[in-house]
């Protein structure tokens, strides 16, 4: 709910993942901190659940029962810190899922992009199955590990590589010089949203002083 461009943080995700307004499921906590994320969802008319606010996995898959979902839907899961989302880097990974039967499709900066532009792709049945099966806490926690890391020979994984390794960069907010580079980066496209991938990479190769800000950020593993 940071200001970002004289609208929340969030406000300016949505408008990157507008082309999708009408599947999109904001899946917030029910421990009454989420009270301005369900205002906002309510006043631009965009699904949201509530859930429990340790249990991911568990939110996810109540979220999408609530929305009535079937087994072959196919789920996209961004998160709420990755305000330069693209969408066309969505459509690309639900596509690469499709053409090739994946059960789940990443790209992230294993796979060449930049810190902040996470994507996964599964289907409903697959989420039932984790919810179903998740034992550890950090499986629950983090939503997807038990497919990509508890059993990844048992599924059908499939990596979206981005063209041009950028995984140098960081634009994901955990930290605020986090929340510094994305302001810069928002500045030098003067607060505009409608920007794609390869101008967003050309933009931070030309502007060098972005990275600096938070490259001595080390990004928190995950706890097994």
């Amino acid at each position: 709910m940071l200001p970002l461009c004289g609208k929340t943080v969030l406000e300016v995700m949505l408008e990157r993942l507008s082309s999708f307004k009408k599947n999109i499921i904001i899946a917030t906590t029910n421990d009454g901190t989420q009270k301005p994320i369900v205002e906002l969802c309510q006043q631009l008319d965009i699904n949201f659940f509530e859930g429990d606010m340790d249990n991911v996995l568990s939110r996810y898959y109540q979220a999408a029962l609530s929305y009535q979902l079937k087994n072959d839907d196919i789920i996209v899961r961004c998160t709420s810190d990755c305000p330069l989302i693209d969408s066309d880097v969505i459509q690309l990974a639900v596509s690469y899922y499709e053409e090739y039967g994946y059960d789940y499709v990443i790209a992230n900066s294993s796979t060449g992009f930049p810190r902040g532009l996470d994507v996964e792709v599964f289907n409903f049945a697959l989420l039932e199955e984790a919810s179903s099966n998740a034992t550890q806490d950090y499986e629950k926690e983090h939503v997807t590990p038990y497919i990509y890391k508890s059993n990844p020979n048992k599924f059908k994984i499939g990596q979206l590589k981005s063209i041009k390794d950028a995984s140098k960069y960081r634009i994901t907010l955990d930290e605020l010089a986090d929340y510094r580079v994305i302001q810069e980066i928002y500045k030098q496209f003067s607060c505009k949203t409608r920007f794609k991938y390869d101008e967003l990479v050309s933009m931070l190769d030309k502007n060098p002083y972005i990275y600096d800000i938070n490259k001595a950020i080390e990004q928190k593993k995950l706890k097994t």
